[in-house]
């Protein structure tokens, strides 16, 4: 009733944005073979655009103060202030050649044929310690771009392999936002859902990592004949120790930033008033970044304001009658909400409740309930286009997103093991 009273659009007119979205972006520009043809940044703002039209009962006004809550969420915000700090700590680290001599680094303690499979490791490793995707592929991303020039290998390919690894971390990690959200809504210990998860996702990691190193056999590089510049490796090592360390990842890049800055005045780089103008270079290159995050948070909130979520859990829900339709019912919800908000923690926060009274009606297990939250949701935001992790990786390499997702072997792979176990009931035990 409440829906009539404030015209809000249900049904498949409020999930409608989304879809003019897609279309627009994606759809045309597999019709017209080139991923530039249409910048995202004017796809949202049509979709957007779209989206406060739709929106019935309220002064327009209204629906832009509604369009604007969610723009200014205190997560896209977060997320803004990340991309402004790691935009300055890129460029500032690039012009210092911070990028340079790590990447010296590593082709001197790597052969040639494990690059690859050792970027993927150390992206597992980092995530896995650190618990977010986002740091990972901060602090990554520079170091996989510099080794692609030097090795040849396709620039899209090894950002994809960074942002894989990176999602690893997010799903498994016990100090991972995913994972205790996950844990907290279904009422079960990390450690157990932990159990159940690597039991999935684990061989998953495992054959993608074996995919790496067949590839890795035609990879080589140029012999290493520059010496290795330690001093400039320093704001690398300090990133990935504070990282690892746990510490916040806005202390982290600001640690960054200076260490970058006194290394380059240091060793002569740049001079101070060099460094400010790099900083404001790279805080100005992720421009495109920030515009698609709010105008992306804005409509994916008037999504929810219309009751597209609460439409879509509904329907998803109406017809469950097994335990294997009930655990496919939550992977379609955490999938479906976090296409619709692009915040994997979000949609798990969202659609657990749910999930959890599903649980307890068909008997499932409660640990296999929160790996599947936790695993959908990790690869849907692995695979959008417009989630903050695949649009920092494209931002810092500067590349399209759609040109990184047909390169993403992991996500992929771990949705389709994470699939097949609950087709054919595995674990066992948790099934």
């Amino acid at each position: 009733m409440n829906e009539i009273k404030t015209g809000k659009p249900s049904g498949w007119r409020a999930l409608s944005p989304l879809v003019v979205f897609l279309c627009l972006y994606l759809v045309t520009s597999i019709l017209v073979n080139d991923f530039y043809k249409v910048p995202i940044t004017v796809a949202f703002l049509v979709s957007s655009c779209y989206a406060v039209a739709i929106t019935r009962g309220l002064p327009l006004d209204k629906r832009i103060y509604q369009f604007s809550v969610g723009a200014s969420d205190r997560n896209i915000m977060l997320m803004v202030w990340i991309f402004v700090l790691a935009g300055a700590f890129a460029q500032s680290a690039k012009e210092m050649g911070a990028i340079d001599a790590t990447v010296n680094l590593t082709l001197l303690l790597l052969p040639d044929n494990l690059l690859i499979a050792g970027i993927f490791i150390a992206s597992c490793f980092i995530s896995l310690a650190i618990g977010t995707s986002v740091g990972t592929i901060v602090a990554l991303t520079p170091v996989a771009v510099g080794l692609a020039v030097k090795t040849g290998v396709d620039l899209p390919f090894m950002v994809a392999v960074v942002v894989g690894g990176s999602f690893f971390g997010d799903n498994l990690s016990f100090i991972s936002d995913t994972t205790i959200a996950s844990t907290k809504t279904q009422d079960c210990a990390m450690s157990d859902k932990f159990r159940v998860n690597s039991m999935i996702v684990v061989p998953a990691a495992i054959l993608v990592l074996c995919i790496y190193v067949f590839q890795g056999l035609s990879v080589s590089a140029p012999p290493q004949t520059e010496s290795i510049e330690w001093l400039k490796i320093m704001p690398y090592i300090v990133v990935l120790g504070t990282a690892i360390a746990g510490v916040n990842v806005m202390i982290i890049l600001t640690l960054g930033i200076l260490l970058s800055g006194a290394v380059g005045i240091a060793t002569g780089s740049f001079g101070v008033f060099d460094w400010f103008g790099v900083m404001g270079n790279g805080i100005t290159g992720m421009g495109e970044l920030i515009i698609i995050t709010l105008l992306a948070g804005g409509m994916l909130e008037t999504i929810r304001y219309n009751g597209g979520i609460d439409f879509i859990i509904a329907r998803l829900t109406k017809h469950v009658n097994s335990k294997r339709g009930a655990e496919l019912s939550i992977a379609a919800l955490v999938s479906i909400a976090n296409l619709c908000t692009a915040n994997n923690t979000i949609a798990i926060i969202t659609t657990g409740p749910i999930a959890k009274d599903i649980a307890v009606r068909f008997h499932l297990d409660r640990r296999k309930a929160a790996s599947t939250l936790d695993t959908f949701s990790c690869f849907i935001q692995g695979v959008i286009p417009y989630g903050a992790q695949l649009l920092m990786a494209a931002g810092l390499a500067h590349i399209s997103t759609i040109s990184v997702i047909g390169n993403l072997y992991y996500p992929f792979t771990m949705g389709a093991f994470a699939l097949m176990a609950i087709l054919f009931r595995y674990p066992r035990r948790y099934s």
